[in-house]
């Protein structure tokens, strides 16, 4: 017998069952709801993200990225604060563009014999959807944040539609 012979809703009618039944709230759905709750709760902060510790947004993923776009280009801004240019890389590869980077720290007092280090790393995978024209992207990096300007091919120039919009009578 497998685990998943035991869940109530995995029996050939693959209904999920509701959490009331006659007598009241359904007990072993009520205790399997609140247990998941739990693990949501306890692991919600853990994962790669919380290797930067004060860098990293409690519930997203780091680097934070900005996205803008006109008819002409697809601009990406991602903030690395406290990292520097040599330790970011952009690379672009089948209409898909990686952010990655990489942060040591080594903290150490020799008067309070003192020393910490931490390392972490990073890697963001963002689809792009349009034909980019490879030879002029530019990346510029300043003050922790990272602009990526991504220009359009003229086929994806011409391909962009206006559409009109009408009221409704």
């Amino acid at each position: 017998m497998s685990v998943r012979d035991l869940i109530p809703w995995n029996r050939g009618n693959n209904q999920v069952p509701s959490l009331y039944r006659e007598g009241g709230i359904d007990p072993f759905l009520s205790l399997h709801r609140d247990v998941n709750k739990l693990f949501d709760e306890v692991f919600r902060g853990f994962g790669a993200p919380s290797l930067f510790n004060e860098m990293a947004p409690r519930n997203g993923t780091w680097p934070r990225v900005e996205f803008s776009e006109n008819d002409r280009e697809i601009r990406v801004m991602a903030e690395v604060p406290g990292l520097e240019e040599k330790d970011v890389e952009v690379l672009l590869e089948d209409g898909v563009l990686t952010l990655r980077g990489e942060k040591k720290s080594e903290v150490e007092d020799k008067d309070r014999q003192f020393s910490e280090r931490y390392h972490g790393r990073f890697e963001r995978r963002i689809g792009l959807g349009r034909e980019i024209d490879e030879d002029k992207v530019a990346a510029t990096f300043k003050n922790g944040l990272l602009t990526i300007t991504l220009p359009k091919t003229e086929k994806a120039q011409a391909n962009a539609k206006r559409i009109a919009i009408s009221s409704e009578k």
